[in-house]
């Protein structure tokens, strides 16, 4: 059982040979947004064409997903990955307390900020 065909396979070849293996087990494959996949001609049609359709969306999106980071790195106040959740300043007030000798438990319940962000910060420093 798969949610779509899209997850179950990058290319249509390998979606079509893991069904045959599937069946030849005597397993029969069920995909959710389709319905039961039979071991027929007409079944095996069917497969092979949605197949190829799921390579090609999936090929579609990973194009747009690029292009859309080239355009958005034209912006120069683009950052890529995941925002910092705590700034600068918030930081630096957890290690001058921890330097202050205060406990990273003490600190975490002051600041919110977590002993491994704290541990992590201060080996950048140092």
């Amino acid at each position: 059982m798969v949610c779509k065909l899209d997850r179950f396979a990058i290319t249509a070849i390998e979606g079509v040979q893991t069904v045959r293996e599937l069946f030849e087990n005597g397993m029969k494959v069920h995909i959710l947004n389709i319905g039961l996949v039979e071991n027929t001609l007409t079944g095996n049609l069917i497969l092979a064409v949605m197949l190829a359709f799921a390579e090609y969306e999936r090929g579609m999106i990973v194009e747009r997903t690029q292009t859309g980071k080239i355009v958005a790195r034209q912006n120069p106040n683009f950052k890529d990955g995941r925002p910092k959740k705590y700034t600068p300043i918030q930081i630096e007030h957890a290690l001058s307390l921890l330097s202050s000798g205060k406990s990273h438990k003490e600190v975490e319940a002051i600041t919110g900020i977590s002993k491994s962000t704290m541990i992590r910060e201060k080996r950048k420093r140092a």
